[in-house]
């Protein structure tokens, strides 16, 4: 993967085994995490100093939710993309997920190929659009 095309991703969830394991397939297929945080505070301080291409962000989190979250990095950084993950799996939380400016919402738990699909998708869409 080419340095310009690659994303710049920053995980975050409340379970350091679901973060750390997302982050390892992450970094095996050769993209860059420059942030992880277990909550929305440690959130707030990545945005704006990351520079982060694409979040990923854990529905449910203590304090404020992953959606509250997503709308929140959405309203304050533009470019960027969001991918919502949850066990939970009911249609009001996916659709809030996109509402909340998410582009892809995955169940956990998926597997490699399904979170390497959904930010494939989004690295293609970053290089189309030249951000």
């Amino acid at each position: 993967m080419s340095e310009e095309s690659a994303l710049k991703i920053v995980v975050i969830d409340d379970s350091q085994f679901s973060r750390k394991a997302t982050i390892e397939i992450l970094t095996d297929e050769g993209y860059e995490v420059v942030g992880e945080a277990n909550g929305a505070e440690a959130a707030m301080n990545l945005i704006g100093t990351s520079n982060a291409d694409l979040y990923i962000i854990d529905v449910v989190m203590p304090e404020v939710s992953g959606i509250e979250l997503a709308k929140i990095i959405s309203e304050k950084s533009v470019g960027v993309y969001i991918v919502m993950m949850s066990s939970l799996s009911n249609e009001n939380i996916i659709i809030e997920s996109i509402s909340s400016g998410a582009l892809d919402f995955l169940q956990k738990p998926f597997d490699r190929a399904e979170l390497l699909s959904s930010v494939r998708k989004i690295n293609a869409m970053k290089n189309e659009s030249g951000f």
